[in-house]
């Protein structure tokens, strides 16, 4: 079993002309006709400038394109989001991200269409649906004549997609000469973005924004985890040249981890189970960073719990977040404001890093702290937790990025060696997992045409246990000490739940598909002859319901075997009386 996600439905291939109405299935721009600003739906939900004003404090000053719809407690997220706490000291240009939940209720009009593209997405770049992503460039400068003295001004870019370096990128391109250029620049900005090919997963894309053209590639759940096929700079003879982006999502792992890399295997531990996690930061760019590389190392696996890369007083959470009449939730917050040094002083696992800078000289060790030597956020960094990992401490990687900082080794190569590791240990835990319960699918002998398809055999925590003496996680990795307690734990928390009802619906799915086949193998006609009208009839029902239902649910199955079955259905109708044949061909379609 893959540790990719294994979403059904074939490869999904973008169409010339995106406005041509129901083509080829397996063509999303084809499935619809497109309208103005669908295509920038796709990407983005729209544009906020964030001022401040001297009397409302920070406003939403403008909203792109106008016809996009935000409530007024989104609109209050995004002001208090979009702006760094005053002690941050965020002079000049600042970049960062937040995320922040949707109100519920709103219809989305493009949802089948994005719905096709995200089953092609690994599982952890699938969208979730309740949350919205906010991109940031905040700019903070002296200016005389204004009454407060200073320039502060955020331009947000709000979406749905996880693509912080893509929109990092956009971003940079775009807000200084916006911060010059003001409205009408925005407005060009957007139908640039309204004229982008649709966010396809696998494609090379090229998206034109302002007279540059970013070239990337957007992952699919086919690819090897850990693998980023390259995207070749273009030729430097075309005048609109451009920058190919080696990832939409990810960021500087081994930037973000450089003060705590002592301790990144204790981290992985923490985000694997679900702990509740701060991190205190002295600007959003940091805390951002931090929480995104932290969510990002058990990938391929999907962090399940809630994580806000930047959180502030005034989040609408805040209260059901900081509460000390329950245990704090499982979430990771990115926070700034040394209120919440007391705030959260109840949380159990605390990262307190400085300045997030590349060391020229090798980090000195730090021991994890005891949390009741944290009170303020001028406690030196560090993790200050009473947690004792299940895994003894793996020193070779310790040593292999150490050397790398002694050898001027560049930052770029020394995330790759630390996401290599994070992801070679998230396969050695999840392997076994994978292999009990591809154990639970039942037989393809068991799958009658005629029964109802097996039902998947009950996930026994003991039963899984028994299987880690001989297929444990010792046969892909050398690290000791107590998997057994790790996978304890791990199964009762929400990252566990999560996998497991995606492998649940998968393979459900799959059992689904198996059975359409057997069905299809059988000759119905033959069946239908032998049988009463009554019984042929209610067979036909059943059958039209399970190409209702392999579409609903994008089942995975060929789509010759959905064309054998309507010729199968149409013969059967046609050797009923006229009568009938009338009453069924209008029935659902064939």
């Amino acid at each position: 079993m893959s540790l990719r996600e294994r979403s059904p439905g074939g490869a999904v291939e973008a169409g010339e002309d995106a406005a041509a109405a129901l083509a080829e299935p397996d063509d999303p721009e084809r499935c619809l006709s497109l309208l103005p600003w669908d295509r920038f739906s796709a990407w983005l939900h729209c544009v906020c400038v964030v001022g401040f004003d001297l009397e409302l404090g920070q406003a939403v000053e403008v909203i792109y394109p106008p016809h996009s719809k935000l409530t007024d407690k989104e609109k209050t997220n995004i002001c208090y989001l979009s702006f760094p706490d005053s002690n941050s000291g965020c002079l000049g240009d600042t970049q960062f991200c937040f995320r922040f939940r949707r109100s519920p209720g709103r219809k989305v009009s493009l949802c089948c269409f994005l719905d096709q593209l995200d089953r092609d997405l690994p599982v952890y770049l699938k969208k979730d649906p309740a949350y919205y992503y906010g991109y940031v460039y905040f700019r903070q400068v002296r200016d005389k004549s204004l009454k407060r003295g200073y320039f502060q001004k955020s331009l947000v870019l709000i979406s749905k997609l996880p693509y912080v370096h893509l929109f990092r990128t956009m971003l940079k391109q775009i807000a200084p000469e916006y911060f010059e250029k003001s409205e009408a620049f925005l407005e060009a900005v957007c139908s640039d973005v309204d004229r982008w090919p649709s966010p396809i997963p696998g494609k090379i894309l090229h998206l034109p924004i302002m007279g540059v053209i970013m070239k990337l590639r957007i992952p699919t759940y086919r690819d090897k985890p850990g693998t980023t096929p390259i995207v070749q700079n273009m030729h430097q003879a075309d005048a609109q040249i451009s920058m190919a982006l080696p990832t939409v999502h990810e960021v500087d792992l081994f930037r973000c981890f450089c003060p705590v890399f002592f301790h990144i295997q204790m981290l992985w531990e923490l985000v694997l189970l679900g702990e509740p996690l701060v991190v205190m930061a002295p600007s959003p760019s940091e805390s951002s960073e931090t929480v995104l590389a932290l969510v990002s190392c058990i990938s391929p696996l999907k962090y399940c719990s809630d994580f806000r890369p930047y959180f502030t007083i005034h989040d609408s959470e805040f209260k059901e977040y900081t509460t000390r009449t329950q245990a704090p939730p499982s979430v990771i917050l990115g926070v700034t404001n040394p209120f919440f040094a007391k705030t959260l002083q109840h949380w159990p696992h605390i990262i307190r890093i400085g300045d997030i800078k590349l060391p020229g000289e090798v980090p000195k060790q730090v021991k994890v702290k005891k949390l009741k030597n944290l009170k303020t956020l001028d406690s030196k960094p560090g993790v200050y937790t009473s947690y004792k990992p299940y895994l003894n401490k793996d020193e070779e990687i310790v040593k292999q990025l150490q050397k790398g900082v002694q050898q001027k080794r560049p930052t770029e190569a020394q995330s790759v060696i630390l996401r290599r590791y994070f992801l070679e240990l998230t396969e050695s835990f999840i392997i076994p997992l994978e292999r009990y319960v591809a154990s639970l699918m039942p037989l393809q002998k068991c799958i009658s045409p005629w029964k109802s398809p097996p039902q998947l055999r009950q996930f026994s925590q003991d039963d899984f246990m028994k299987t880690l003496e001989k297929a444990g996680p010792q046969l892909t990795s050398g690290l000791k000490g107590d998997w057994i307690g790790l996978y304890r734990h791990f199964l009762k928390s929400p990252n566990f739940d999560g996998w497991f009802r995606s492998r649940q619906k998968e393979m459900t799915q799959k059992l689904e598909a198996l059975h359409l086949e057997a069905l299809c193998n059988e000759n119905l006609v033959f069946w239908s002859q032998k049988h009463s009208e009554v019984e042929t009839v209610d067979l036909v029902l059943k059958l039209k319901n399970k190409l209702l239902q392999a579409d609903r649910e994008q089942l995975p199955v060929k789509s010759d075997t959905l064309k054998k079955l309507r010729a199968h259905i149409n013969d059967i109708i046609l050797a009923l009386p006229d009568d009938l044949q009338d009453i069924l061909l209008k029935t659902g379609t064939t």
